[in-house]
């Protein structure tokens, strides 16, 4: 079960993720990197550690990180991967397993994930995979990062015909968020981020929504204390969800709310004109109005939805470029269609979700509606 509790730093909370033999701390905080040599000492011995980032997350934190690791006792070797979501596939994955060899990682050798969701996914993947797994830590600088993909092992890297279609379900060992460094963040990256905070109170937690909704000016402004809280509630509805259905069986499909179509429009724009926050925020205005359409949720839900997804500078119509059969085939391989349908999240409302399944034609065919 979670637990949420105080750090030893007043100014840090720990959240457990409960997975049995796989169970670790989500620890937050402002500051937290310059412990990540003591915290990784505490779950893996000293020895050889590599680091995975992108050239602008390495240029701020990694010897920071370095640095930290050193003093705990840890060699530090680098592997950078360039910046973006199009960088997420085999082509790199294949790269960094290189350059594992190239330093001699062993099973012991602890990967860690330095960046936001392209690098955390990916370096995941590798960890899962090298030498059949090799001990892992994420190390979220973004806001989207901290509060979701950092969490729940999902790893994987894209394809040409869709997103996350490769990976694997590979716990870390650790979770450290620094709250301080979301200061680093463009405007467009944070705002990304908090598409999926939205999401988390859209499904789970109408406190957290109305929280956003009423200090959404302190949140743009980057409020530590306020977006500590806001990320371990979000840390903290994830491990529920993770702990009850880790392998997406069931349950854990809620967490895709806005993904459906949000994936199928970063597909057919090649990963280059949205960012994932934003192709979300499209797809859970989306979902919002096609969840009224079938009767599931009154207007004012989608007028709340809508209106704060507009409020914090986030895309909320389907590109007119990405529909019609294009949209309907992107849909399709999408890794959550059974049986011709997507297990499709709608809301009821605000904090409160439901499934539908849906065929992919049908789903596209709203989003022209």
């Amino acid at each position: 079960m979670t637990r949420s509790r105080p750090a030893a730093n007043a100014a840090t909370a720990t959240v457990r993720v409960g997975l049995g033999e796989r169970a670790y701390d989500i620890v937050i905080g402002s500051g937290v990197l310059d412990d990540v040599g003591t915290q990784l000492a505490a779950v893996t011995r000293p020895g050889q550690a590599v680091v995975i980032s992108n050239p602008v997350v390495g240029g701020l934190f990694r010897a920071r990180v370095t640095a930290a690791l050193a003093t705990a006792g840890f060699r530090v070797a680098a592997i950078e991967i360039p910046d973006g979501e199009e960088h997420k596939n085999l082509a790199w994955v294949a790269f960094a397993y290189e350059r594992l060899i190239e330093a001699h990682a062993d099973r012991s050798t602890p990967v860690l994930a330095l960046g936001g969701g392209v690098i955390g996914d990916l370096a995941g993947f590798v960890a899962a995979t090298y030498l059949r797994g090799v001990p892992f830590v994420q190390l979220p600088t973004t806001l989207l990062a901290q509060v979701d993909s950092s969490v729940g092992g999902k790893t994987g890297v894209n394809l040409p015909a869709g997103k996350n279609l490769i990976g694997a379900f590979y716990q870390p060992r650790l979770v450290l968020s620094d709250i301080a460094a979301l200061h680093s963040l463009p405007k467009r990256e944070f705002l990304a981020g908090l598409a999926e905070v939205i999401k988390y109170g859209i499904i789970l937690d109408a406190e957290l929504f109305a929280l956003v909704e009423t200090e959404l000016a302190r949140v743009m402004a980057r409020d530590e204390g306020l977006l500590r809280t806001i990320v371990r509630r979000c840390c903290e509805l994830k491990a529920t969800v993770v702990e009850r259905d880790e392998r997406e069986a069931d349950h854990r499909a809620i967490l895709n709310f806005g993904h459906t179509l949000g994936h199928a429009i970063e597909a057919l724009t090649d990963y280059r004109r949205f960012l994932h926050g934003e192709a979300v925020a499209i797809g859970m205005a989306f979902a919002a109005r096609v969840s009224r359409s079938r009767g599931f949720c009154d207007d004012e839900t989608v007028r709340r939805i809508v209106t704060l997804l507009t409020r914090a500078g986030l895309p909320v119509a389907v590109p007119p470029d990405a529909a019609g059969q294009a949209l309907v085939l992107a849909i399709e391989t999408d890794k959550k269609v059974a049986g011709g349908k997507v297990k499709f999240v709608c809301v009821e409302a605000v904090g409160r979700s439901r499934f539908e399944l849906l065929a992919a034609d049908v789903i596209a065919a709203q989003a022209t509606a």
